[in-house]
């Protein structure tokens, strides 16, 4: 733990507040991943309508997600920092006091209602592209890995509190009549944490805007990282085909397979949370000897593979445990993957890249709730998680096969690779591959 404060005074202050915020979000997020599926499910949404609305709710997330990208290389990361946490809060409020389906489909859309369930995986939602631009743009490279892992360790630790509270705040089976003043308490504690976040951003620090204010308007399209985003749009198009169809409906899942609620299920997530979050802190020295390449491709197929006796696990306890290995994996990948597109996108366009690249995976997963809904409703409860093990897989492969002669820079320094132009298949951030 001494070590960690001692990274922290060294990240600088707006690494530090990033982090602060993160941990807020993530256990606002982590609590929303247990208490809306459950709570839609008590008032009386069948499979089909959750789907429905989880893919309204990946279309409003692309639309928000593209205009922090093209919105924060322009006008500056801090205000959307700000902003789109607070558009939770009041998200979670209005769940809190109405069951009309105009509240729970605009507060899902604009809230980030269903982005990503059970223990999270590190998404604090559509302000993404804004915090990884800005906390980028605040490190030297060689420290990058490292930041991107200690924010991942914010958000399970945020996650873990959040399993924590939602298994107190949470109901039990309480009947369709009961559904909204059951969960009144825990949509309030995730509308303070969301405002907690939007607060905390007000003391960030805007990097290089006048240096904005002088240089020429930005292209609409990132054209020096146009080689890095084609790749990153076929196979994030095939995750987000799986992140649609398991994200949204782990809680679901649990819920239905084996009969377990709030309580259980909080304190699962809290588990899962507390015993791998200290994976995240380990993504800079698994990079640093295998690669960010082939680690992330290797821990992709991972996470793939441990789906199948998940969901094919007899009890509730065996499967909790699988999903636990399967987290701890996904903890050390996520941090490594986001520090990738950071390190090879130009500095310029982090923002951009970062939100659109993202947009493919949002298209894929606001087609397949609805299809995850058909399966559990007329197939099976596993086929759709089968699915997502088969995308996932698809998606390592094609990672690997993608990436695997392109080296950030400070690889290519620890290991004395050539320049670009001595060797076509490295290159610097922000400069496509050659020949």
């Amino acid at each position: 733990m001494s070590a960690l404060l001692r990274e922290l005074r060294a990240d600088g202050r707006n690494v530090t507040i990033a982090i602060l915020a993160r941990a807020s979000m993530s256990a606002a997020r982590a609590m929303a991943g247990v208490a809306v599926p459950l709570y839609l499910a008590t008032a009386g949404y069948s499979p089909e309508q959750l789907g429905l609305l989880f893919a309204v709710v990946a279309i409003s997330s692309a639309a928000i997600s593209a205009t922090v990208g093209f919105g924060s290389d322009r006008l500056g990361r801090r205000f959307f920092m700000i902003v789109v946490p607070l558009l939770t809060a009041a998200a979670a409020a209005g769940y809190a006091i109405s069951l009309s389906p105009v509240v729970i489909f605009g507060g899902a859309a604009i809230g980030a209602f269903g982005r990503g369930g059970g223990a999270g995986g590190g998404n604090v939602g559509p302000y993404q592209p804004a915090e990884q631009a800005l906390v980028t743009a605040s490190a030297a490279p060689e420290r990058r890995t490292g930041i991107f892992g200690r924010l991942a360790f914010a958000s399970s630790l945020g996650a873990l509190l959040g399993g924590l509270v939602i298994s107190e705040t949470g109901a039990g089976h309480p009947s369709a009549a009961q559904a909204m003043a059951a969960y009144r308490p825990a949509f309030v504690v995730i509308a303070l944490l969301a405002a907690v976040a939007g607060l905390l951003a007000l003391g960030l620090l805007e990097l290089g805007a006048a240096e904005r204010r002088s240089k020429p308007r930005l292209p609409f399209f990132p054209r020096r990282s146009a080689w890095l985003l084609y790749r990153l749009w076929i196979t994030n198009s095939v995750n987000g085909a799986a992140m649609g169809m398991m994200g949204p409906f782990l809680t679901y899942w649990f819920y239905t397979r084996y009969g377990v609620g709030v309580h259980a299920l909080g304190l699962l997530f809290a588990v899962i949370n507390a015993v791998s979050m200290v994976s995240n802190l380990s993504a800079a020295s698994v990079a640093r000897r295998f690669g960010l390449v082939r680690a992330t491709a290797t821990l992709r197929m991972v996470v793939a593979a441990l789906i199948v006796p998940m969901v094919l696990a007899p009890s509730f306890l065996i499967a909790g445990g699988v999903y636990l290995l399967r987290m701890v994996a996904q903890r050390i990948m996520a941090p490594m993957r986001q520090s990738y597109v950071m390190g090879m996108a130009d500095p310029e366009e982090r923002a951009q890249v970062a939100a659109l690249s993202n947009i493919p995976a949002q298209a894929t997963s606001a087609v397949t709730p609805a299809l995850a809904g058909e399966l559990f409703e007329h197939v099976s409860l596993s086929a759709p998680f089968l699915v997502v093990a088969a995308c996932q897989a698809t998606n390592a492969i094609l990672y690997y096969g993608f990436f695997r002669g392109f080296a950030p820079e400070e690889e290519r320094q620890a290991s004395d690779q050539p320049p670009v132009e001595e060797n076509p298949r490295q290159h610097t951030a922000g400069h496509g591959p050659k020949g």
